[in-house]
This record gives C-alpha cells, structure tokens and sequence, in this order.
C-alpha cells in the first residue's frame, strides 16, 4: 500500500479583481511588491523564524507536525528480558498495551481475545500485564476485509496467495514466519490509537489529535493485526508483552501513515538506556541535542536499516570483512546479493550482534587476547561464552570501531559487549550468525544502547552520537517551532502517562514479543 495523505481539506478560491494594482507593461503584469516586515529591519530574529514557521505548515498541508514522546521501559541486558517495549493506548474506550519497539519491522500488532491458549496470558516482566484486545468492546473498531484495497496490497507485495481464496466480506488474514522460527496468524482490524504529544520541556499533553481517513487504506489508515495463534519465542511468559511496534520503513507501518497523515516528521530517535537503570528514550521528530557526530547513508531499496559498513577495528587491529553474497540475513533483510559492499543492519528488534562465523571468531579472538589467562566457560545452561574477570573491564579490554560510509565511526565499549552473567563473571554479545549466512552482520541493542540513534528517513541517513540516556534530549515540535525536552522513562517506574488520541488503521498480532529477537545463536 502506497499512504497517501489524508489531507480531506476543501480549500475555498476566491477570485479578486485587482486591476487598480496592476500596471500594463508589454503585455505583462507587473505587481508592486513590498517586504511584510518593511525589510530585515523591521522585525526581530524570533519574528522572522515564527513567520517562517507558520509559512512551513501551509506547504505541509496544514499539518500539526507534532513532536511524540513514546514512553519506554525495558531493557537490553541478555540476562534480564532483553527487550525494549511502549505503553500504547487502543481502542474507544482507550486501553493498555505493552508492545516491544522494534526497527526490524514494520507493523504495529496485538494480541488478541481470540488467541486463548494460543498466547501467553501473564508476562515475568515486572510492570508489564498482558492485555488481550477485544473488538466488539471498542466502538471504533472495524475488521478489515478481503474485499478492501489495504488487503488485496498488502497479499500483493507479500507474494501471498491468501486473498485470492477468500471471499470479499471474510476477514482479511495474515500468517508471518520471524527469522527466529517463531510464527503468529491472525486478522486485521481497524482502530484508534493513542500518543503523548509535546507540548513543553519535559511536558506531554492530551489533545484531540484525529486523523481524517479516507474510504480504504490507500489513504493512509493504521492498520494493526489480531493475532490468533502463535508459536516459539512469541508465547514465551519470560519475554511476553502484549505485541510489537515496527518502526520500519515500509508505507504500511504506524510512522509512515502518521507522515502521510501530516502528523509528524519522517524522522525518529531512540536512546536505550543498557545501565542498571533500563528504559530510556523514543521520540518521533527532529532531534535538535544532542547534535549528531556521525551520519551514514541509508542503502537505497532495502527493506531494513542497511548501512555500507567499510571497516572494523578492535583496538589497533583491522579485522577483514566478508561482502554481500547470499546467505539467510540477505534473505531475511533484503541484503543486495550483487554488491560488493559489505551492509550491516540497525535493528532494536535484535538483543546481541550477530556476524558471520569467520568475523565473530577473528574478532572474539582479539579481544580476548587482551587477557590471555582467562578461562572460558559456559555456566549454567547458558549459551554464552564467559570468563571470571574481578578488574576493571575497561580498562583492560579494547574498544571496538565500526567504519561506516561517509567517514562515520561507531564505538563499541566494552562495557557495551561484555556483561555481568553473575558476580566476577563476564560474558561477550558477539555471536555468530546462523550456518548458511556468509553475510549477516546485524547490529542490535548490545551496539545501539547507550547513544542517540537518528534515523532521518527525509534526508535517508542514520546519525548517532554516544548520550547518557537517563537523562533527555531535545526535539523540533514544527507546530509551535519550539524546541522541547523529551524525558527518559522507564515504565518500571513511571506511574502514569497522558496520550495523544489519533485515529488509524491498526495492525494487531497475536503475539507477545516479536520478531528477530535473537538472543541465542
């Protein structure tokens, strides 16, 4: 599906004789113009921005431009849940949904009442209570049928073959394999969902923020699915939540309807905070501090956040790097099997960072070597390489760089990729990826944590910039052309949050946690 925008708005022309103003010059019109301001000395700086401002909106359609404050708990240490998740409100009246946050795909999905046995029904993450949604208790919900336009696209560009056997007034379902083997099948409805609005320095506040809809999908209606059945790590009570927010780039996802709607910039932030602390920041806008220190290219034509990686570094050694060339991530993630170009993907869906055997095995190698008395060891039934370690880890380990295009270089602490299993024991997140993936290198949350991640889907770049992430940061909101203070949370120990209601056509999973959640090899 291809949103378009939902602009619905009849604009009145009024034709005006003007002939007292208008000079006859060779046939041409000449009109006398002078500045609003009486020139640049006419008004000051902040009246200059403000009219520019205002000026801006009406090229957008008239569109609010909203900054959002998604609020976020979670974490993305291996040995608690691994994950990040929001609290979002849905339906009418407006109930709660935790759903993980993920750049790994594209559609926002709950649970759903149908799911029974199918789904998980209580979660081990502390705060989080499972919600089931249920239909026939919101007065906007309405179910998507194989007779509309969004379900005959979306089969479409999926390859399915689910539509053609499906009568017009039917449900409209789905059936999604993750790279991890687990799977979920559902149903897609239509409904209202809800956001916190910022309206000042670390302020949000409730507004009546509706999305006019058009007749199908094609205009830009959030689509969610209700999940049935699901399988594998998605009915798993240790890291269940009620669903998953994809922050793709795909037009069916929430914040690619929510541009198309005018509602919000094409652009969007995390700061994961990976401290003991957990949680952090997510906030859809332009992010104006911190000022981003590295940006690279998004690789054009690619279903994920591809970027051309050109070198990797441990310490003062180069470690050599594999091209594109098939394999299950290229698969998977779209990587282009003709370039010779290595890519690496940027997914908070992923909790590690998975290379190619060959890489993870040369890199674990040399920094391991920092130490060469350690003892590795599994403990417990772990899957992770660990070693008993008592000193200071940062001083002792080296730092690892990743190069990317565009001369943009991304650290690696080692307090990023080595954590505390239990007391004096160290374990490392650099896993291999699965046998037949010559190509994989997918950077999760052990890589993104703990900095400003940019992704500027107007301009096509990626930035970062390293950040405390228990503290805030600071995003244009277009309406007001202010810029305001987005606060850290952690839904651990938030005790509430005001939304923004907007109207859109959801995707609801049956799932609990999603996707490329990897955290095994």
């Amino acid at each position: 599906m291809e949103p378009r925008g939902l602009g619905g708005f009849v604009a009145a022309a009024l034709v005006v004789l003007v002939s007292a103003l208008v000079i006859d010059v060779s046939g041409n019109l000449v009109f006398p113009v002078s500045h609003k301001f009486n020139g640049r000395d006419g008004a000051s700086l902040s009246e200059l921005k403000a009219h520019d401002h205002r000026r801006h909106a009406r090229f957008l359609g008239a569109a609010t431009q909203n900054a959002i404050d998604i609020t976020l708990g979670g974490s993305g240490n291996p040995t608690g849940n691994g994950l990040y998740y929001a609290k979002l409100g849905i339906g009418n009246p407006s109930h709660d949904y935790y759903v993980q946050v993920d750049t790994g795909s594209d559609l926002l999905w709950v649970s759903c009442a149908e799911c029974g046995k199918g789904c998980p029904d209580h979660s081990a993450i502390d705060g989080v209570k499972l919600t089931l949604y249920d239909r026939n208790s919101s007065s906007t919900s309405k179910v998507v049928t194989c007779g509309d336009n969004f379900c005959t696209s979306i089969h479409k560009k999926q390859n399915e073959s689910q539509v053609s056997n499906c009568k017009p007034d039917e449900k409209c379902t789905y059936h999604i394999e993750y790279g991890d083997g687990s799977t979920t099948t559902g149903y897609y409805v239509k409904d209202d969902v809800q956001f916190q609005k910022a309206t000042g320095n670390l302020q949000t506040s409730s507004t009546s923020g509706s999305v006019i809809l058009g007749t199908t999908p094609d205009c830009g209606m959030y689509t969610y699915r209700c999940g049935i059945k699901q399988s594998g790590l998605l009915n798993n009570p240790h890291t269940a939540v009620s669903g998953l927010i994809g922050f793709g780039q795909g037009n069916a996802s929430m914040l690619s309807q929510l541009v198309a709607a005018g509602k919000v910039r094409n652009k969007f932030a995390h700061c994961l905070d990976n401290t003991k602390k957990g949680g952090g920041i997510w906030a859809i806008g332009e992010v104006v501090e911190p000022k981003m220190k590295y940006t690279s290219p998004i690789v054009p034509n690619q279903v994920h956040y591809n970027v051309v990686l050109e070198k990797m570094e441990v310490g003062s050694d180069v470690i050599k790097l594999p091209t594109s060339g098939g394999g299950v991530f290229d698969k998977i993630f779209g990587s282009s099997s003709t370039s010779d170009q290595t890519m690496a993907i940027f997914d908070s869906g992923t909790t590690l960072t998975y290379l190619p055997p060959e890489l993870q095995e040369q890199m674990v190698k040399k920094i391991l070597s920092a130490e060469p008395g350690l003892k590795l060891k599994k403990i417990d039934d772990s899957e992770f390489t660990c070693f008993e370690y008592s000193k200071n880890i940062d001083e002792k380990f080296p730092i690892v760089k990743f190069s990317f295009k565009n001369s943009a270089s991304l650290w690696v602490y080692p307090h990023d990729y080595l954590f505390n299993l239990k007391e004096d024991h160290w374990c490392h997140g650099w896993m291999p990826s699965k046998p037949g993936s010559k190509t994989g290198i997918l950077l999760g949350d052990m890589i993104l944590s703990n900095k400003v991640v940019v992704y500027d889907l107007e301009k096509q770049v990626l930035g970062w910039a390293d950040h405390n992430c228990s503290s805030s940061i600071k995003v244009k909101d277009d309406q007001s052309g202010s810029d305001y203070s987005v606060q850290y949370h952690n839904l651990a120990s938030d005790a509430s949050s005001q939304r923004l209601p907007m109207s859109f056509v959801l995707l609801a999973t049956a799932a609990a946690t999603a996707m490329l959640h990897m955290t095994s090899i």
